[in-house]
């Protein structure tokens, strides 16, 4: 997932948020030299995916990683070549229904599947490639990781660039004592147990106990009588729309994931007035320093929302 811009800045669309657990902390030089052997090129004609470090900066830039006050940013970039299934199929399909007449037997499970992948190596080097770049914060002081991906399986797969890069990386998905699903079902049916500095958003998806689909509704009053009456039938919210004053707005959803992340206008205003002398670099550690801090104020204050962080080892209720 691209990163959300507004007059040409830079700001975290989604965030996947990880605790890390014993993790040595390099200094920003050796942590470049780490990168540097890791870093992103592009993928040759027979590779269908390559992965690797980038600048966050750009390509006016060779700095791949950045540090603010603690908070680091990385930048990973994904590269793929693009084959859709239907071509492949069209073509092992002609080649299956050809072989099959020439030898009069139909062919094997194994032969289809050997055909299949003599089709894919032969389409490879004429397929597009597709570039997607993946940012990863880094608040050390938090042991605090924060990754900018709009799917938690492509987060994974930064963590694990990470973790080949560095040798080993021990983290867990972020949890809470309150379950996100019980405190914002919670908060949604009972106006007086919101935290003073909860702001209610206009969207929430409903999911029921049982499978009897999911209503997502958008630009409602989530305190009408219609969405009491839906929590009053059992249904729990699977996603929801919150803010804090002066921070952002997001979609909490009950992985504890924010999604559709938009900061304050304040932020954005006081960042694109900062003098940068049309620097790449420093234009990024401005956002950085601003969203980075933001952020780990806002993780803080949710964690307290949600009766605060669970031992990951521990079942939560």
């Amino acid at each position: 997932m691209p990163p959300f811009k507004r007059n040409g800045r830079m700001w975290f669309k989604h965030c996947h948020l990880y605790r890390c657990h014993d993790v040595e902390i390099l200094p920003l030089e050796d942590l470049e030299t780490a990168l540097a052997e890791f870093a992103f090129r592009p993928v040759s004609p027979r590779e269908a995916r390559r992965v690797g470090w980038s600048a966050p900066a750009g390509n006016r830039s060779e700095q791949r990683a950045h540090e603010i006050q603690g908070h680091r940013l990385l930048a990973m970039l994904r590269q793929e070549r693009l084959l859709p299934a239907a071509v492949i199929n069209e073509e092992v399909n002609e080649r299956r229904e050809a072989r099959e007449q020439a030898e009069g037997q139909p062919l094997t499970r194994r032969e289809r599947q050997l055909l299949k992948e003599q089709v894919m190596e032969e389409l490879l080097p004429q397929a597009f490639t597709r570039t997607q770049r993946v940012e990863l914060w880094w608040d050390t002081r938090r042991h605090l990781i924060g990754i900018n991906a709009s799917s938690r399986k492509r987060a994974e797969e930064v963590l694990d660039l990470l973790r080949q890069t560095l040798g080993s990386l021990k983290v867990t998905p972020l949890t809470t004592k309150t379950p996100p699903a019980k405190g914002m079902t919670q908060w949604l049916s009972d106006a007086s147990s919101r935290p003073a500095s909860l702001l209610l958003g206009d969207q929430v998806e409903l999911r029921a106990a049982e499978d009897d689909g999911v209503l997502r509704a958008r630009q409602v009053d989530l305190d009408s009588e219609e969405i009491q009456s839906l929590l009053e039938n059992g249904r729990q919210a699977s996603r929801l729309s919150l803010g804090s004053e002066g921070q952002l707005r997001t979609v909490l959803h009950d992985d504890l994931a924010l999604k559709s992340l938009a900061f304050d206008d304040a932020l954005l205003d006081e960042a694109s007035q900062s003098e940068d002398g049309d620097d790449p670099a420093v234009r990024l550690e401005t956002d950085f320093a601003l969203m980075s801090q933001t952020l780990a104020t806002f993780v803080e204050q949710l964690l307290e929302w949600l009766g605060g962080e669970a031992d990951p080892a521990t079942p939560t209720p």
